[in-house]
Formats: structure tokens, sequence, C-alpha cells
């Protein structure tokens, strides 16, 4: 069985041991090296020592492509004008490819992107830009020009594409999408989300992604509040039903999208290492026995 996992890396030490115990089921983790798990529109990066953990956490880990988070939905106008502020991520991503624990970055802003490529060119060569599951390509044209627009910034091109989360739920789109993608770039890699739960076809979503970026930047965040009274937590409290019509991919279901996908992203990275490994472990076996709602982030 070839690897097919796409999972969330944290450098806590039990967690990258459970990692290495099951590498020839990974195809790839994904870190972050911000100040925070959340998304964060300032780019805080971590200190210095949570940066080294990170790395070492990362080199113990053979196999896997790595592929750093800078994908938020938008970042302030600040940081893609004044190119200093630029400089400390172009360091960090310079020592990762120095120490060899990056294959590339997961961007949602096309913005961010061009402009580390225009500061460092060099950098962005030696780098895949894959596009966040929020850029939402749910068809092969998006997909076409997705890879066109990034062919064009002077970034390597990305070894997968995420499909948008919409088509778990539409088996011959996605099955016609993967086989047109298979045939016009024979190696690229496919990959679906399995286990967000969240609403069909979310009416909040890109506001939500926005809220996200925007708290990021005054410091505020109210986002939960905001979902639990007016948002999509309400609906679900009010339609727990809706739940059931999220996208998710249950264990037992994984080979009928293997059959036409290459890899399966795992969420749930802030849930941290216990909710993590539990979901692995399930989507490794293809069967969970408990409830369906523990393995959702």
């Amino acid at each position: 069985m070839k690897p097919f996992l796409n999972v969330p890396f944290l450098p806590e030490e039990r967690y990258v041991d459970f990692l290495c115990q099951c590498r020839d089921d990974l195809d790839s983790v994904h870190f972050s090296l911000l100040h925070s798990r959340s998304l964060d529109s300032r780019i805080q990066l971590e200190p210095l020592p949570a940066q080294e953990s990170i790395i070492a956490g990362l080199e113990r880990l053979h196999g896997p492509k790595k592929y750093a988070l800078l994908n938020s939905r938008f970042y302030t106008p600040e940081l893609l004008t004044d190119h200093n502020r630029l400089k400390p991520i172009l360091h960090t991503l310079e020592h990762c490819l120095e120490r060899k624990v990056i294959n590339g970055i997961v961007y949602c802003d096309h913005y961010l992107l061009q402009v580390l490529a225009d500061e460092s060119p060099q950098i962005a060569a030696q780098l895949e830009a894959v596009p966040s599951v929020n850029t939402m390509l749910d068809s092969a044209h998006k997909i076409e020009a997705q890879l066109a627009y990034i062919g064009e910034t002077g970034f390597k091109m990305p070894g997968k594409i995420i499909l948008d989360r919409s088509l778990n739920r539409d088996l011959d789109q996605l099955a016609a999408i993967s086989l047109s993608m298979h045939r016009q770039f024979p190696g690229l890699k496919i990959e679906v989300l399995a286990n967000e739960g969240c609403l069909p076809y979310c009416p909040f979503k890109l506001s939500h992604d926005s809220y996200i970026a925007l708290a990021n930047i005054n410091g505020r965040c109210q986002t939960h509040v905001i979902n639990c009274d007016i948002g999509c937590m309400r609906l679900l409290d009010e339609q727990p039903h809706r739940l059931l019509q999220s996208p998710f991919i249950r264990p037992e279901d994984i080979d009928l999208y293997l059959y036409h996908v290459e890899t399966i992203k795992l969420c749930g990275r802030t849930l941290g290492p216990p909710f993590l490994i539990n979901a692995i472990k399930a989507y490794r076996a293809r069967r969970y026995d408990g409830n369906l709602l523990d393995l959702l982030d």
C-alpha cells in the first residue's frame, strides 16, 4: 500500500514518536511556524527555541513530504508592501530548506505568494506552492487556472492539489475531475479532506475565514461567539441532523475514495496529539468503533 495520509505535525515528542511508527502510511505532514496554532494574518513566527523544536522533530520524521502552512485567507497590506516585514519569514523558510525539513508551502492568499516570489526568487524556486483547501478547487477549469497562476510566480508547481470538501458528496464529479487531472498532469496527486465537521456548502465559510484573519490583526477573536450566536454552530444546535450532511469521509469508506485520489488529508491540528493519534489510528485501520464525532475537527 502506498502512503496515503496527509496529517498535521506537532513537535510534542510522543506524537513525533507515533508519526515515526506509522510513517509508511504518511504521504506528507503539514506544520506551522507561526506563534500560535490559529491562522495568523500578522505572521508572528515562533520564537527561536520553538522553531528549533519543530525543525528537530521534522528531522526525525524521514519519508513524508513536509509543508509549512501560510494559509490565512488574507494578510495585512503592510506585510505585502513593506518588504522588511517579509525578511523573517524568508529567513525561516531558507533555514528550513537548509535543514531539509520543507518541500513546500500551503497558501490561500495569492498576493502573499507573489510577494514572496518577488522578494526571493531563489527560495520560491525550491518550494512547491500548494493551494489550500480553502481555495475551493471544485472544477477542472479552476484547477487548471490555479496551476497556471502558480507557474507564473516562480514557485515550484505543486506535487498535489486538494479538492474542495463539497466534492466528497459528489463522487461522480470527483471521479471526473480526478480523471481529467490525471490525464493532463500525470505526476499530480489529488487529495481530499476527510474529517472536517461543518455544514454542507457552509454559507458562513468565506466570512468565517475572513473573521479569523481580522481577529488576528486586531487581537480580538470573537469568531466562536459569532458562530454560536448567528452562524453555523447555531444551526447545528437547532438542527443537529445537518452534521450528518457534512462532507466528512468515514474511515470505513476511504478505499472508495482512494480509487480516484491518491491521498487523504486529516485536520485537527489545534485539538492536540490525543485527538490526532486517535484519528490517524482510525483512518489507518479503516474502521472506528467509537463515536464518529470524536474524529471530526
